[in-house]
């Protein structure tokens, strides 16, 4: 056997060289970096994808971003509520989506458990929520376009603009003093972004919605015009709050203007005299020079004295077949009127309900 050989012959092994310092350098800045990402791909979810809103009650909140509102106040009116619970992830994932640069005046409505994503992309978009637009026992033209205003974006002054427009209102077939003829009294559905001309042109599309042609057959039927009928209604409604008993009044009224009587309404004189507190009309009030005055005019008042009711119109166009003249509130102040064919029987009504007036100390 050869020295060569042996030496390098069975039962022997090349020795292992050890993993170099740059190798283990590597590994562990890989696994760094991969447990950064993970890490980084969390937050990115956790911020995007997790409930982050809180609503008291989980009843969902309004929020109103008015125009031109900046990024800070709409961040001001979420916290200010409680609202976001983590503001951090809300903040940075609304940089991330350029929020800030994107807002949109609107009514927003903010649920319990949105995530930031939800949240973020409803305001961003401009994806606002309805409102319900309410408006009844209106008297007067200031007092519609006030509580307009309360629930809509735009201000008053801008309605009563188009009120007062002759020009703008001819266009409808309206003038200032028929014009509240136009609105009827229910629940509508408006963007709280919409401005004055858009929410007038919306309610003379609901005006006519209204007025079908059975309605106007109706009206026709009876011999008034939809004007004169909300005209009439307007009266009944500040006659009475009662509605089993409206299409009674309505037939009293309808008495009086076929037989060519004066209609002696006292709503209209209160309304003449602008004094929504008068409480009892006297002799005084009805002296009152105005075309509203029905004690002093014949017919009916130029334009509705106050924004009447569905129920009211309907007790019109239905108005009770009777053979009473006159009426006048009960003694027992229940609400409901006593009913009379002749003067005399009316005298003693009135007389009944004069001292119960008298006896409540109600003078005016």
């Amino acid at each position: 056997m050869s020295y060569y050989h042996s030496k390098f012959s069975v039962g022997t092994t090349r020795p292992q060289k050890g993993k170099s310092p740059a190798y283990k350098f590597i590994r562990i800045l890989l696994i760094l970096i991969l447990l950064l990402a993970s890490g980084i791909g969390y937050y990115v979810y956790t911020a995007m994808f997790t409930p982050n809103t809180w609503t008291p009650d989980d009843k969902p909140v309004s929020v109103f971003i008015e125009e031109e509102s900046s990024y800070s106040e709409v961040k001001k009116d979420l916290y200010s509520k409680g609202l976001i619970v983590d503001r951090g992830s809300f903040e940075w994932l609304a940089a991330r989506k350029d929020y800030p640069e994107r807002v949109k005046e609107g009514h927003y409505l903010v649920k319990s458990g949105m995530t930031n994503n939800e949240l973020i992309n409803t305001l961003r978009a401009g994806l606002q929520t309805p409102v319900n637009v309410i408006f009844n026992n209106i008297r007067v033209l200031p007092q519609l376009a006030h509580r307009v205003s309360e629930q809509l974006s735009f201000d008053s002054t801008a309605l009563m603009n188009l009120f007062r427009d002759t020009t703008y209102l001819s266009k409808y077939d309206f003038t200032p003093k028929t014009v509240k003829s136009m609105f009827i009294p229910n629940t509508y559905e408006f963007y709280w972004t919409v401005d004055a001309e858009e929410f007038f042109e919306r309610m003379n599309d609901e005006y006519k919605k209204f007025w079908t042609e059975e309605k106007l057959q109706q009206a026709k039927q009876i011999e008034l015009t939809p004007l004169q009928v909300s005209t009439l209604a307007s009266i009944i409604e500040k006659e009475t709050s009662k509605n089993d008993e409206k299409g009674r009044i309505a037939g009293v009224y309808m008495n009086r203007l076929e037989r060519g009587w004066r209609l002696q309404a006292d709503p209209t004189l209160i309304y003449a005299l602008g004094d929504f507190s008068i409480k009892r009309v006297l002799n005084k009030h009805k002296r009152v020079d105005s075309p509203y005055n029905t004690y002093l005019y014949r017919g009916l008042p130029p334009g509705p004295i106050c924004l009447p009711s569905i129920s009211s119109i309907n007790a019109v166009l239905n108005y009770e077949n009777h053979e009473y003249m006159y009426f006048c509130a009960k003694a027992d102040f229940s609400g409901y009127h006593a009913f009379a064919r002749t003067n005399a029987q009316h005298q003693e009504n009135a007389r009944e309900y004069q001292r119960a007036l008298n006896e409540r100390k109600i003078y005016e």
